[in-house]
Order: structure tokens, then sequence, then C-alpha cells
């Protein structure tokens, strides 16, 4: 059973967010962090898990990049 005074321990939580950009992947990813650490506090960890592009008349339009956030939770 863990103590409650003096503990290291911490709690996060996970959000998923999307990021896009007409230049890149990265582009869209940074641009899904930076955006999202304006409402979120402390963000630890950006994790990838996919990766797709608009296409139009058979031309890329947009990239698209769905990142896991990871940030701390409470106080």
């Amino acid at each position: 059973m863990a103590g409650k005074s003096g503990s290291a321990e911490s709690i996060y939580k996970i959000v998923e967010v999307i990021g896009t950009s007409t230049k890149s992947w990265e582009d869209a990813a940074k641009n899904a962090v930076e955006t999202a650490s304006g409402t979120l506090r402390d963000v630890r960890i950006a994790e990838v898990v996919k990766q797709d592009m608009k296409v139009e008349n058979d031309k890329v339009k947009a990239y698209h990049t769905r990142v896991l956030l990871s940030f701390k939770y409470g106080s």
C-alpha cells in the first residue's frame, strides 16, 4: 500500500488530437502539439499514432497527423 505523505507518484491523462499542415506530417504534428499546449497544462509526451493525407485531383493537398498527448492530471 502506498503511503500518502511524500509520494512521488503522479497521474497523467492522455488526449488525442489531429494536426494539419499543407507542408508535411512533421509540421502537422508540431501544429497539434503547440495548439493543444495552449489549453493543456504540462504536456510531457507526444506520440504519433497515425498519418494520412488529403488528396484532391491526384495531388496531396494536406497532411494530417494524429497525436496522443500525455499531460499531468490534477494539481
